[in-house]
């Protein structure tokens, strides 16, 4: 792991963080405090970014397009922060989560 990546495990609940994954990912299951901006959109929507101390956690189904959704945005002066395993390890480690659909949330 390196100081670009947060673990599961380090993170509340409820924090907050930023979600890129497609539509259809996040209506199925996501963070109750996660902040929704597909990776496609990330560039031209950057003003909906919150401000986290510690830097930005952000997350998707596994790992890899928060990975270059976090080179993108510290390359443009963001602090932030990946999500070791993503939404599947979130899952995985038991961690709350929601559906926009109001049924059981998964992660798809």
């Amino acid at each position: 792991m390196s100081d670009d990546e947060l673990q599961v495990s380090e993170l509340a609940d409820d924090a907050v963080m930023l979600d890129v994954r497609e539509p259809d990912e996040w209506t199925a299951g996501h963070a109750p405090g996660a902040v929704h901006i597909p990776l496609g959109e990330l560039s031209t929507r950057t003003e909906e970014l919150p401000s986290v101390d510690g830097g930005l956690p952000v997350v998707c189904r596994s790992g890899g397009r928060s990975g270059r959704a976090v080179e993108w945005l510290r390359g443009n002066g963001f602090e932030v922060r990946n999500v070791a395993g993503g939404m599947q390890a979130w899952q995985g480690a038991g961690k709350e989560m929601v559906a926009e659909s109001g049924g059981e949330p998964t992660v798809s």
